[in-house]
């Protein structure tokens, strides 16, 4: 058995590894590659692989990182099954059309304003074909045993987010560990990630291999930010990923309120396709920990603006409130155009509630940058930047340690380590190896390795 890395290596995007068994190919995630551009670029060039021996797509999840490629798969003639979650299969029946929209969109604004060095540029792939790529999906339960040629599957629950899952491969007399993205055991909406079985490999993500997530009261930090920005007679911004963070976000803000700790501003989310995961999160309400009460209650507090026209009425109020838009890392979404109008303003801030890849306007912002190139003009921020760490859905590595330890995993695990910056991998390595006798490698790019 043989895995060849071809993303999520030595960067947090792009997740793909081939996993080939005899004749049988299967490709475990297939991510959209996001952040600096040399990366993107890797988006509009081909796999190493003959599309055609492709047996299946196994996903994660439904993050774009892990998902967003299958558009494009599908544009080069992929017409073999993806295998997921159902409620993974349900939230990339909302963010891989969006998806496609998005680049749409983009693609229009760039030619419009002239801002390509393309005559007509084009999206990498569009709204349709996003939404006939999902005619291939075919949900799994968790716990369900599923083959594709000689190769068994099977998902567990890896927290993070609705959906989200851990694939457990046998093969060849071998059991192999994808992690992927792994949650927190004291997350505000997941449960904990369940404990892996014992393994002859395992891929571990390391997104925080080099950080701890703050011990602060995240409930606290929230408060003091808003009242804070109100008091200034500010605008609240929050770039928000539409799963997960935006229901954290609706339920952190409206019980908040409720208990009187921040003061009762209008709440907007400006996020057709965060409005649709809401729903999603109320369908599959034995994944998550809110009750039926606190959906509905955050339905009541947060306004929902669909159209463009209810997004762009928000620039028409001069009172203090809150905007919950896409997208997280700023690399798209609406909430670029309410950043252009509301950065100059001192007495507003933009709250940072997750991980910003290197790269992307998040993580410039977040290292001080004084101004963000958006749309093709640079806007100068004058407004307040915050933070707020305590909402992430991936464990940090004294968490990720923890939850190994808690597995049936046998000392000597070999473990290579994906889905982390170059510091992040290699501070995880460091610790785990003085830690624990796991056998830890960094995964390089378009590496094989033989299991």
């Amino acid at each position: 058995m043989n895995i060849v890395f071809l993303g999520g290596t030595e960067t947090v995007t792009g997740s793909k590894f081939l996993l080939e068994s005899g004749d049988t190919k299967v490709l475990i995630d297939c991510g959209l590659f996001q952040g600096y551009k040399w990366l993107r670029k890797r988006n509009w060039q081909s796999l190493p692989l003959d599309i055609k021996q492709l047996d299946a797509v196994v996903l994660t999840h439904a993050h774009l990182d892990h998902s967003g490629y299958i558009p494009r798969l599908y544009q080069q003639g992929y017409r073999g099954p993806v295998y997921t979650h159902r409620a993974s299969r349900d939230l990339c029946g909302i963010l891989l059309p969006d998806s496609g929209h998005i680049q749409e969109e983009d693609a229009r604004f760039y030619e419009r304003h002239k801002l390509s060095k393309h005559e007509k540029p084009e999206p990498l792939y569009d709204r349709q074909t996003a939404e006939r790529c999902l005619e291939l999906f075919e949900p799994v339960d968790f716990g369900e045993v599923f083959n594709v040629g000689n190769i068994r599957f099977r998902l567990q629950p890896s927290g993070h987010i609705l959906g989200a899952a851990s694939i457990i491969v046998e093969a060849e007399g071998k059991r192999v560990g994808f992690s992927g993205d792994v949650g927190r055991s004291e997350d505000v909406l997941m449960y904990p990630p369940q404990p892996l079985p014992e393994l002859d490999l395992l891929l571990l993500e390391c997104t925080y291999g080099d950080r701890r997530h703050p011990e602060a009261d995240v409930w606290e930090q929230l408060a003091a930010v808003v009242t804070d920005t109100v008091n200034r007679g500010g605008v609240l911004m929050v770039p928000s990923f539409a799963v997960g963070r935006a229901q954290a976000m609706q339920y952190l803000l409206a019980k908040l309120m409720d208990d009187g700790r921040i003061p009762r501003v209008p709440v907007f989310l400006d996020s057709p396709m965060a409005i649709d995961v809401s729903a999603i999160y109320h369908r599959h309400a034995d994944q998550h920990r809110l009750t039926d009460q606190d959906c509905a209650r955050m339905t009541q507090v947060v306004k929902y603006t669909h159209s463009v026209e209810e997004s762009k009425a928000l620039a028409d109020i001069n009172y203090p409130h809150i905007i919950i838009a896409g997208s997280g890392m700023m690399t798209g979404g609406r909430i670029l155009h309410h950043m252009k109008r509301l950065m100059p303003n001192h007495r507003n801030t933009l709250l940072l509630t997750g991980y910003q890849a290197g790269g992307t306007r998040g993580a410039h912002l977040q290292s001080g940058a004084e101004s963000v190139k958006i749309h093709g003009a640079y806007i100068p921020c004058k407004a307040q930047i915050a933070a707020l760490d305590g909402l992430s859905g991936h464990a940090d590595y004294r968490e990720l340690h923890d939850w190994l330890q808690a597995s049936a995993l046998a000392p000597k695990t070999p473990i290579q380590l994906i889905h982390g910056e170059p510091d992040a991998a290699d501070a995880m390595r460091l610790y785990l190896q003085e830690h624990s006798r796991y056998e830890v490698e960094v995964a390089e790019y378009r590496s094989i390795l033989k299991v």
